[in-house]
């Protein structure tokens, strides 16, 4: 006997930032009554307008009829109170902290019922621990997105050490249902992709901190090879704040082994201010 429903219904999405808002599009666009939550309301307002902004382009493209726009836009409600998020999955995608994601899930798990699928879409933190956390751990799984969430096609189920079957073949059918194609992996550091990108990213930055090539050089040899996006228009697509906090958390979860270490040049990135796209500048300048 399946432990959870065989329908997933309603989906929360706890974080409207540039994650979160996609997501949430994505379970739109696929039929699903989605709420989108945040506490501070100039992020959801910002969400709202990403969204329509999203929706008009897939109907410019051909890829959303015009008619349906109003159908897809209107499954989505929005909220800055947690106790209204509730659904029968919860999708986390907050910033990397382990704390505040368990905080947030905590209130979270509180008001929905024990059957009640979490997911986080960390990039970074070990659902292990996020699960021991929390009620029902069995419920928990990692459930990790790329950007932009509503276009890109792969999507981690994560395994933590208490995960429960069931929930994983949920999750599974879910992703299959937004047309995504999810790879499921054990809990382990950076998972699959960004344990094997990190070198991608970090030999990149190594070879401009030596002189060995500029950024643009580096950009356009490996799009030229194939790469659809070079590493640093990567970067600046994923936000620096993110790319060095998955850095950050591979190199102490190998023990500071060297081949991990963060960039001199995302640190002064991040302390610059200067996060990519969403900032308007980070290896390139964007308007």
């Amino acid at each position: 006997m399946a432990i959870f429903a065989d329908m997933i219904q309603t989906v929360a999405i706890a974080g409207a930032g540039t994650m979160g808002s996609g997501i949430a599009l994505s379970a739109a666009l696929a039929g699903y009554q989605v709420i989108l939550l945040d506490t501070w309301e100039g992020a959801l307002d910002k969400a709202c307008s990403s969204i329509q902004q999203n929706l008009r382009t897939m109907v410019q493209k051909g890829k959303l009829a015009e008619d349906e726009l109003p159908t897809v836009w209107e499954r989505i409600q929005t909220s800055a109170d947690p106790e209204a998020c509730v659904a029968d999955l919860i999708i986390e995608a907050i910033v990397e902290k382990l704390e505040a994601k368990t905080a947030l899930l905590l209130r979270l798990a509180a008001v929905n019922t024990p059957h009640c699928i979490i997911a986080s879409n960390t990039s970074s933190l070990s659902i292990t621990d996020i699960q021991t956390n929390l009620p029902q751990p069995h419920r928990v799984a990692g459930l990790h997105y790329f950007n932009p969430a509503h276009i890109m096609k792969l999507v981690e189920v994560i395994r933590g050490k208490h995960t429960h079957e069931d929930t994983i073949q949920q999750l599974v059918h879910f992703s299959k249902q937004l047309g995504k194609t999810p790879v499921v992996c054990t809990d382990a550091p950076g998972f699959i992709v960004n344990r094997v990108a990190r070198h991608f990213y970090l030999e990149s930055m190594k070879a401009v901190e030596n002189g060995t090539a500029t950024v643009e050089q580096i950009d356009a040899i490996m799009e030229a090879t194939g790469f659809k996006m070079g590493p640093f228009k990567l970067m600046d697509m994923i936000g620096m704040d993110i790319n060095l906090a998955v850095s950050q958390s591979l190199y102490e979860a190998f023990g500071h082994e060297e081949r991990f270490r963060p960039s001199d040049l995302q640190v002064q990135k991040v302390q610059q201010g200067a996060l990519g796209k969403k900032t308007g500048k980070g290896f390139y300048q964007y308007d």
